[in-house]
């Protein structure tokens, strides 16, 4: 038992680590919302600076200028820690300055790619400057040995731990009890509540920044003499950090630093317990905790769906619809084939590599680009193609095409894997997730000589088929052009599969899901199993990559499947467009060994400076720029084609001009009950938002939902729709629904519109209607004419191929009551859809919900236009407080003066009634 503890205890000096960077993520999130990934870069940068200190030095990171500085005589212990923080401060407050304050109202995983651009910076930086070589460092800590159990545990390790414990214990005393802990929690809770208090959440932001700087560089210096200093190694210290700082929820700074502490004495059991017990893999069991706490966490906290409160905006640029195949195709297609017989050697041999890395960018199209979802495994993924290539090759002796195709099933099901925690799970901790597995993977496999092939890698045999060689060949004959074509051949058709699968309804439903989860399952879109398609399919094209690779290189090796790796492919795809097909084929030329890489390093002889400018750019492009490189080659042509496009009279008009008052259609008499609400109820912790709330709707009718500010209409739609847990019960033709999720309640015929309206930007008006039709596809009771007549009926026609974003408000409210039709609803719940009209506007679209009406749908409607309400309605239900205070016909409504105390804060109604 004893030998359990002391490696329980010599863990802590890992542990430490883990913990001060959890608590330098915890600190930066707080103050900026930005999840840190260059926290352990930072670190690192401090160990060196500290160690190079030491020896008389002052590392100098900058190019064009001497590598360090002579001091004249080596520092000691003290001015060179205390110099090395001062810098490390400095570098966070100029991190924040000209990096993240830019980006103070972006969305968060924006914020999170422009660290990881950061991160690459700064260890590129460092490796051109002083190389991977380990370095050595004297201990800072007194080091006098514990006994315990008749062995000596280093004393620097406990010391480290009690550091890093005492620091966190008077930080978060300085939070709770100091000026600065105000005004810093204010601002955390909300930026615009510390201005109005006369706070300035820059100034909190800049200091916190200084102040997580600092403690990672405190914490890269005191683990430099435990653990020498290689950069690779230190900067994926970020990903147990990650765990640990997620354990927190990023805000709580104690659960942290003892999930970190906790970490990494798991790690170091884990690792006693490999040489211990020969039944256990001897290698990658210790990268697997900070995953296994990563899924633990998620399982217990994770949500399915967002809430109304947490909306996840729109984080990527456009994905542009491929209408034009043919001439890129071809012209791509020749363009290669030119490249590949007009180049030799090493040039061609780049051309090879850029296809073979454009196929895996291709990959991130797919699982970023398209459904929105941050994956930095997919090099692993490809890793995994291609280490299942050489066993199915070289033991199985399964013949080509068959054995690349199993390779990328074989990626397809640990991608799957990869995607099942998006189900609970969106943005920041999808990409925490990964980025552990990808450290995993690599560390359980790739690195296991069990399973990797040994030290000289997995060999992969040569492709051939119906006798001709397509083997990448060897000596002077290297590489050869038959391989090329292959590798050109399938980027082609993996091109065109993706630029398919933009144009298909999976695809439309991928961006629907991007763009807002919630909105997509009430169009009746599986928003899980569309992640998981995602996932899937992005995997198996990784993996088909990673095959191209396998039989290029004609082995499989670690090297070329690292999770740092994994993130400069991703950045480098960001960089290129990421939501683009166009851009995942530039990606592929960009990336490391690609084409754009070997030409640059032979005309400047860039070297490891290549990873330096691909790391700044992709921290511009985040800034100025999220569609990347090909962005405004998109945009030059959607403007082409605008500008061929004849112009349409009045086309931003919201009422159409001239249109003549309609004919109102017979008010049918109200049929049997469509939707039962029976004291359904809502609460938030300790606040009743829905309070046993009670009412029918009969078929034919429209019946309106009002009530002040407050009052819970929309909670009671999200609790009828299935976005809010609620008590009650819900039955919606005559069967309960309050089990089921809300794409099935869309699917059972109930559709939805949203308060924000929730559009899917990048889809034009014809795709956004078309993905509603989701619903109406998976059966159910729907009724009502097809999307192609509400087009007219909603006067949307000469919109169809506009950008969602491009329309007015008023056009905007009626695409979204157009996407929700188009599932031929038999009921429809509306949720202010006359927002932002004014009156004449208003009473057009009455007309409009009319003949909705008249079509067989029944109409529940929530709007703040009180003379829309009363014009429409058959009948009206009052909410105030949560409870239903009123329900009848509009004119029993306006005379009711419950109504007029809960408008108007009077017990006593007016004369006219409610106006």
């Amino acid at each position: 038992m004893s030998q359990y503890v002391v490696f329980l205890l010599l863990g802590l000096g890992n542990g430490a680590v883990f913990a001060a960077l959890a608590l330098a993520l915890v600190l930066t999130y707080r103050s900026s919302g930005v999840v840190n990934f260059a926290t352990g870069a930072i670190a690192l940068y401090s160990a060196y600076t500290y160690a190079f200190l030491r020896r008389g030095e002052l590392l100098v990171p900058v190019p064009g200028l001497p590598h360090t500085v002579g001091l004249g005589e080596p520092l000691g212990l003290v001015p060179a820690a205390v110099l090395a923080l001062l810098l490390a401060a400095l570098l966070g407050v100029v991190l924040y300055g000209l990096v993240f304050r830019p980006l103070r109202a972006a969305p968060p995983v924006a914020k999170a790619v422009a660290s990881i651009g950061v991160m690459l910076v700064i260890q590129a930086v460092l490796v051109a400057r002083v190389g991977t070589a380990p370095v050595s460092v004297e201990a800072i800590l007194p080091n006098d040995p514990l006994a315990w159990g008749g062995t000596r545990i280093p004393g620097d390790r406990l010391w480290f731990a009690a550091v890093v414990v005492v620091l966190t214990l008077l930080l978060a005393l300085v939070f709770r009890l100091t000026r600065f802990g105000l005004a810093a929690r204010a601002a955390a809770e909300s930026e615009k509540g510390a201005l109005v208090s006369g706070l300035s959440p820059e100034r909190i932001a800049t200091t916190n920044w200084a102040l997580s700087s600092a403690i990672a560089g405190l914490a890269g210096i005191l683990i430099a003499p435990i653990v020498p200093l290689v950069p690779i190694s230190y900067t994926l210290f970020i990903v147990p950090a990650l765990a640990a700082a997620l354990v927190g929820n990023f805000t709580a700074l104690l659960p942290a630093v003892g999930a970190g502490l906790a970490i990494g004495m798991f790690q170091s059991e884990l690792q006693f317990l490999q040489g211990t017990w020969s039944w256990l893999p001897q290698s990658g069991l210790a990268q697997l905790v900070p995953l296994a706490v990563i899924l633990a966490y998620l399982v217990v906290r994770g949500r399915p769906l967002p809430t109304r409160g947490m909306l996840i905006r729109q984080t990527l640029g456009r994905a542009p619809r491929p209408d034009r195949l043919l001439i890129p195709a071809v012209g791509g297609t020749l363009l290669g084939v030119v490249l590949l017989f007009a180049t030799r050697g090493s040039i061609r041999a780049a051309v090879i590599t850029s296809l073979t890395l454009g196929v895996i960018s291709l990959s991130l199209v797919v699982v970023t680009g398209f459904a929105g979802q941050i994956s930095l495994a997919q090099l692993t993924l490809a890793g995994v193609g291609a280490f299942s290539l050489s066993r199915l090759t070289t033991q199985w002796d399964v013949p080509f095409p068959v054995a690349p195709l199993l390779a990328a099933v074989v990626a397809m099901v640990i991608g799957v894997v990869i995607g099942l925690p998006a189900l609970r799970i969106r943005g920041l901790p999808a990409a925490v997730v990964t980025v552990a597995l990808a450290v995993a993977l690599e560390a359980f496999w790739f690195r296991n000589t069990e399973f990797n092939g040994g030290l000289d890698g997995a060999t992969v045999s040569a492709p051939h088929l119906f006798g001709i060689d397509l083997g990448i060949g060897a000596g002077a004959d290297y590489p050869r052009i038959p391989f090329g074509l292959l590798c050109l051949a399938v980027l082609l058709l993996v091109g065109l599969g993706v630029a398919w699968l933009r144009r298909s309804r999976l695809g439309a439903a991928m961006l629907a899901v991007r763009a807002n989860e919630r909105s997509a399952a009430a169009a009746g879109i599986d928003v899980a199993r569309t992640k998981i398609i995602a996932f899937a399919i992005g995997a198996f094209v990784a993996g088909l990559g990673g095959a191209l690779i396998g039989y290029q290189q004609t082995v499989a090796d670690a090297e070329m499947f690292t999770a740092i790796g994994g993130l400069g492919l991703f950045a480098t795809a960001y960089l290129a467009g990421i939501t683009a097909l166009s851009g995942g084929v530039v990606a592929g030329v960009m990336g490391a060994g690609g084409l754009v890489a070997v030409a640059l390093d032979r005309a400047l002889s860039l070297g490891d400076w290549y990873g330096v400018i691909m790391g700044i750019g992709l921290v511009l492009t985040v800034i100025t720029n999220p569609e990347g490189l090909v962005g405004p080659a998109h945009e030059l042509t959607a403007k082409l084609r605008r500008g061929r496009r004849p112009p349409v009279a009045d086309e931003d008009a919201e009422v159409p001009p001239g249109t003549a008052p309609e004919v109102r259609p017979p008010v049918p008499e109200p049929g049997e009950v469509v939707l039962s609400v029976r004291e359904v109820g809502v609460r938030y912790g300790g606040v009743v938002a829905v309070d046993a709330v009670s009412f029918e709707v009969r078929a034919g009718e429209i019946v309106g939902v009002i009530g002040p500010n407050g009052a819970g209409k929309t909670t009671l739609l999200d609790a009828i729709s299935g976005y809010h847990r609620s008590t009650g019960t819900v039955e919606f033709d005559g069967r309960p629904i309050s089990s089921l999720a809300p794409h099935r309640r869309s699917r059972a015929g109930l559709g939805r519109t949203f308060q924000g309206i929730e559009l899917y930007e990048d889809l034009s008006v014809e795709e956004n209607v078309l993905v509603g039709e989701t619903a109406a596809r998976h059966g159910g009771d729907h009724v009502g004419p097809p999307s192609k007549q509400w087009f007219e009926a909603l006067h949307l026609s000469r919109f169809r191929d506009r950008p969602a974003r491009e329309l007015s408000q008023g056009r905007r409210q009626l695409v979204s009551v157009a996407r929700a039709l188009a599932g031929r609803p038999r009921m429809l719940l509306l949720d202010e859809p006359a927002a932002g009209l004014d009156s004449s506007e208003s009473r057009w679209l009455g007309d409009r919900l009319r003949a909705v009406r008249a079509a067989g749908v029944t109409v529940l409607l929530i709007d703040h236009d009180m003379g829309l309400v009363l014009d429409v309605c058959d009948r009206i239900v009052v909410l105030d407080l949560g409870q239903v205070i009123a329900e009848g016909t509009p004119a029993e409504i306006k005379a009711d003066p419950r109504v007029a105390a809960a408008y108007l804060g009077t017990a006593e109604a007016p004369k006219e009634g409610v106006q």
